[in-house]
């Protein structure tokens, strides 16, 4: 794997000097940050106080307090997310957004976390879908505004069809709350979300799901910052490698349950 420095801080620029050009980018030391509170355990809002949590957010945080920058929080629907930071009125993205090549023409990321989208059903069906090629020829639904609609049918073709068994039946839905909807009223023989949310959604309702197999593939997840935005790119990365390197991203990680899907390294776009 690339490590950051040799990724972003191979120009030769200090540390000191990374974080005056964020403190500049971000508006005298203070940097903005889009989320979309419905994503558990990445953000969300607390039950019990209505405040903002989760993985991220402690990151985000975490990152911050690193910079010794300010930070603030600006909530947005995920369809607005990438714009928004590309046209900079936001300066990042700390959202569970996955690092896509398709977004990188506008987007810098410094990848963060590593799942992929995972079969799930109820724990009642665990007995007719206990393995993964049991889907084959069932009805499976994820959010439309994913790519995981596409990786469903790239799975299908592969371990599917080419194999002389019938093909998923691909559903999109609105959203990950929706497809566990439509899997209890049984509509769908099976969904698929992001792997590292399925263990917080066990945690909160005991008995419910059981996960099917392994994640279809693997994807990072990546801090997203404005192309242009290089000095802020630079410090978030600087700030992660230094919590990776003092164990508060492992402590993070382990909290949230996430500590399977943790980096060792700071990456930038996926570059391994």
């Amino acid at each position: 794997m690339k490590q950051i420095f040799a990724a972003l801080v191979g120009a030769g620029l200090a540390v000191s000097a990374i974080a005056t050009s964020a403190q500049t980018v971000v508006n005298k030391g203070e940097f903005t940050v889009a989320v979309v509170a419905n994503y558990a355990p990445m953000e969300f809002k607390d039950p019990g106080t209505g405040k903002l949590t989760g993985f991220d957010v402690e990151l985000a945080e975490a990152i911050a307090a690193k910079l010794g920058l300010k930070i603030r929080f600006e909530e947005t629907s995920f369809d607005q997310m990438m714009s928004a930071v590309a046209t900079g009125r936001v300066d990042v993205v700390i959202s569970g957004m996955n690092d896509l090549p398709s977004r990188r023409d506008r987007l810098r990321f410094v990848d963060y976390l590593k799942a992929g989208p995972q079969f799930f059903t109820l724990s009642s069906r665990s007995n007719d879908i206990k393995k993964m090629s049991d889907l084959c020829g069932k009805k499976v639904g994820a959010s439309r505004r994913t790519a995981f609609p596409s990786d469903i049918a790239a799975w299908s073709e592969a371990e599917c069809v080419k194999k002389g068994l019938p093909a998923v039946i691909v559903l999109g839905t609105d959203g990950s709350a929706d497809a566990r909807t439509q899997l209890r009223q049984g509509r769908l023989d099976a969904a698929v979300q992001g792997a590292e949310t399925l263990p917080y959604l066990q945690k909160i309702e005991p008995n419910a799901f059981v996960a099917i197999g392994t994640p279809i593939t693997y994807v990072y997840m990546g801090i997203a910052v404005g192309r242009s935005n290089e000095g802020l790119a630079k410090a978030i990365a600087t700030g992660l490698d230094k919590m990776l390197k003092d164990g508060t991203y492992a402590a993070i990680a382990s909290k949230w349950g996430l500590s399977s899907y943790a980096v060792s390294s700071v990456l930038i776009d996926s570059a391994e």
